[in-house]
């Protein structure tokens, strides 16, 4: 799994097992190799290249990340251990309205290098029928983490996923661009990003600014909806930027923005439990380590009479991962994997590509 924050590529081994129905699962070992700064420079630019340029880096970076599993597998000492890769990719173009979604990693160039099963191009067929292809991490979560309320998930973009009002499926939609923001905004600072919010912290709030981020005409779209990267780094980050905020101050607001966001994606959806108390919300992703947006996100969903629940280290990192490796799972025994209820595509789908690394 490579996200839209661009700090490395998150590698999960994972045992899933099925038994009558229900699911579990065992992370045996886990890793986040960071990306060199050319690959950084490479992803970044990614949407701009050339047709034939793109389609080259797509390859290449199929053949980087099948390197990167097999340095997975011998630093963990999985030779003949591994029965099938599943792999995400990273996200470059998203236009669901045109029925269109890219993920850069090609899943011949991983299963060649390899020499394993691999499961890749998860999200195309769910927007072939019409789906935002975002988030598709619901069905990991109602097979494998049913016990709570809420999903949400700090990563590049927050989004988020609860039991629909009458519990037949989930909704679940992307909320806000956030950690790709916050990131850009500290980086303006000369560094990589806010440790625990400590330079938000610090800062006030820019009423102005964050009226106009509220105000963004994304918010007022009813869900099934996503985004795409680009909803922060062309559109929230230059909006900010002119706003003639310093950093701190710039920080404060846009953690603010996304707490307040977050609680208005779950005020607008509603759950079947609201208004009952006891209600938990699992946060994960990078965002879950930024204390003092928790702090803020805390606040703000006690008024909902919400708990928010963070849980290990190895959850907050590496759920993403897990589910696609469950996603491959599924993809693998041609069952279900995308839901159209979370999606709004045509029907559930059975999303990926696959690919024979080795004749059988």
């Amino acid at each position: 799994m490579s996200g839209s924050s661009l700090d490395g590529l998150d590698i999960v081994f994972a045992e899933i097992e099925e038994n009558g129905g229900k699911w579990t699962y065992e992370i045996l070992h886990t890793d986040c190799y960071p990306y060199e700064e050319l690959w950084v420079e490479k992803l970044k630019a990614a949407i701009s290249l050339p047709a034939l340029d793109y389609q080259l880096l797509h390859t290449d970076y199929g053949h980087y990340l099948g390197r990167q599993v097999n340095r997975f597998i011998q630093d963990h000492h999985l030779e003949y251990k591994v029965s099938l890769v599943s792999s995400h990719g990273h996200t470059t173009f998203h236009v669901p309205s045109r029925k269109m979604t890219a993920q850069l990693g090609d899943g011949a160039a991983i299963a060649a290098v390899t020499r394993l099963p691999v499961v890749s191009d998860l999200r195309s067929m769910d927007v072939a029928l019409g789906g935002q292809g975002a988030p598709i991490v619901p069905i990991g979560e109602s097979l494998l983490l049913g016990d709570y309320d809420y999903f949400l998930n700090l990563g590049g973009i927050a989004n988020i996923s609860a039991p629909d009002q009458n519990d037949y499926g989930r909704w679940g939609f992307d909320v806000c661009a956030a950690n790709r923001v916050l990131n850009m905004l500290t980086a303006d600072s000369g560094k990589e990003y806010d440790d625990e919010g400590r330079i938000a912290a610090t800062g006030k709030i820019n009423e102005q600014l964050l009226t106009q981020l509220n105000l963004l005409e994304y918010y007022e779209l009813p869900y099934p909806k996503s985004l795409a990267n680009d909803f922060g780094t062309d559109i929230v980050y230059p909006l900010i930027k002119r706003s003639g905020c310093n950093v701190k101050d710039a920080l404060r607001t846009y953690t603010e923005h996304i707490t307040l966001q977050i609680r208005r994606a779950i005020e607008s959806a509603g759950n079947p439990k609201q208004g009952t108390g006891n209600q938990k919300l699992l946060a994960t992703g990078g965002g879950a380590f930024n204390t003092f947006l928790v702090e803020r996100l805390k606040t703000h969903l006690a008024a909902l009479d919400i708990d928010v629940i963070i849980p290990g280290e190895k959850m907050i990192k590496y759920k993403e991962a897990l589910i696609m490796a469950l996603m491959g799972v599924l993809r693998w025994r041609e069952e279900t994997n995308v839901l159209a209820s979370v999606t709004g595509a045509q029907r559930d789908s059975i999303g990926g590509a696959v690919w024979m690394g080795q004749e059988e």
